[in-house]
């Protein structure tokens, strides 16, 4: 039994659908297919949320639109004895939208759970076209079986709970199952709720662990992983094979194939994931398995973070260092502060770390309230910060042994005039970090690529 994942761009336009259809019906045997709402809907439907709470009456042109663009899909997707039930239940669900953003159109304000509630149309209208349009297609409803739980001021999968439903679920004999991704419901409350970022993948990789499937497709519109952004450097190659740690590791840093949290339950369950492409299935695209294997590319790829800031706490921490790493990180991790672990080049003693730059005023109020005391002492001084940085990830197998690359992407940056402001050298087993001005970034990119590949 094979689980696969649609993208927005993969159900964003009649074309891609019809892909989408192709690619499901020709399976043999069950199939789970986890859907996302169709491209870029789910940035409107935020944006027309804020438009309603600022009391702007355009916010109803936008319904009208995605009405429209939900209308011309059906009709052009749905067989005609079909298109009727699904026009009523899509316009059913439109309906309700719409008496959402009157609320908040009338209350001038935008609540995180109704925010939540809205957002869930776009999963909701997808996930039932896509079963009216494959054969053999019947829709399971998320909402029933993907339970959250607060984590803090996150929602957060409860996985042991949401594995036990997704077996009940699927435990009679089924065809194509349609499922709408990215939503949930908490697991207290019921409230509609939603995994975040990437939800559509981690969704689907719920289910591929809770069902023991075979492998999880991941079909977007790249063939696969390349070795850098081809936007970018235009000589980037496909990367056939590489490890769950690697392709965490280059997500983390910036590449968009697949959202990092996806890959932690079939990991854990030992479930391969192949990155395919809508748009070509014919290719082989970019498969993922817990061993690297014969023939594989030294190096899998470079990413990069671009907005990122970097910090630097100094002052007396001799001694104290792992006391200090493991506060700061507890502190940040708190309130979902990711940080990528780098090393300042200049002789201060201290510790140095990069966060994105969304994060670094928070970051910088968190270290000043967990080290008041130091602080205050003059034992620690007040974190620096260089601000306008991007982090650079070089990843691929035993870098952390691989010190000669290291020293030459170092040298052939510098020659080219692209300070290094900090970097991580032998601290992970598979990336190398670097910190570079942002303006560089791209330059920097084409350079260790050109490099390493």
């Amino acid at each position: 039994m094979k689980v696969l994942k649609f993208g927005g761009t993969s159900v964003g336009s009649i074309e891609s659908l019809k892909n989408v259809k192709s690619i499901v019906e020709s399976i043999n045997g069950p199939a789970v297919v986890i859907v996302s709402a169709l491209g870029g809907l789910t940035d409107r439907l935020i944006a027309t949320a804020k438009t309603a709470a600022a009391n702007d009456l355009t916010y109803l042109e936008e319904v009208e639109a995605m009405t429209e663009r939900h209308l011309n899909i059906i009709d052009n997707v749905i067989d005609e004895c079909n298109r009727r039930d699904v026009k009523d239940t899509v316009l059913s669900l439109l309906s309700n939208l719409k008496r959402m953003y009157d609320g908040v159109y009338l209350i001038r304000h935008l609540p995180q759970m109704t925010l939540d509630i809205i957002v869930s149309y776009g999963e909701r209208m997808s996930s039932v076209i896509v079963a009216a349009m494959i054969k053999g297609g019947s829709r399971h409803d998320s909402l029933k079986f993907v339970k959250t739980e607060k984590w803090y001021d996150k929602n957060i999968a409860d996985q042991k709970l949401t594995t036990h439903l997704i077996k009940e679920e699927f435990s009679k004999p089924f065809d194509k199952a349609i499922v709408p991704g990215f939503i949930s419901t908490d697991c207290k409350t019921g409230d509609i709720t939603n995994l975040g970022r990437g939800g559509s993948d981690f969704t689907a990789a719920l289910v591929a662990a809770a069902l023991d499937a075979e492998i999880l497709e991941i079909w977007t519109d790249v063939d696969g992983f390349l070795s850098a952004d081809p936007r970018i450097v235009s000589d980037a190659i496909l990367v056939p094979h590489m490890t769950f740690i690697e392709s965490m590791e280059l997500c983390s840093f910036g590449a968009k194939v697949i959202y990092p949290p996806t890959i932690y339950p079939v990991f854990h369950k030992n479930i391969p994931i192949r990155i395919l492409n809508t748009f070509n299935p014919s290719a082989k695209g970019t498969l993922i398995t817990d061993s690297s294997c014969e023939g594989d590319l030294n190096v899998k790829g470079i990413s990069a973070i671009r907005d990122t800031t970097l910090f630097h706490l100094g002052g007396n921490i001799s001694g104290k260092l792992k006391n200090t790493v493991s506060r700061t990180f507890n502190a940040l991790a708190k309130k979902g502060v990711k940080v990528f672990n780098v090393t300042r080049n200049d002789e201060k003693s201290g510790m140095s770390f990069a966060v994105a730059k969304a994060d670094a005023d928070v970051t910088y109020d968190l270290l000043c309230r967990e080290f008041a005391p130091e602080l205050s002492k003059g034992s620690l001084s007040l974190p620096e910060r260089i601000d306008n940085v991007a982090t650079i990830a070089v990843v691929g197998e035993n870098m952390k042994y691989n010190s000669r690359l290291g020293a030459r992407i170092r040298h052939t940056l510098s020659r080219d005039g692209i300070n290094v402001e900090g970097h991580s050298e032998g601290a992970s087993d598979t990336t190398m970090a670097y910190v570079v001005d942002s303006s560089k970034v791209d330059d920097a990119l084409r350079h260790i690529h050109t490099l390493v590949f």
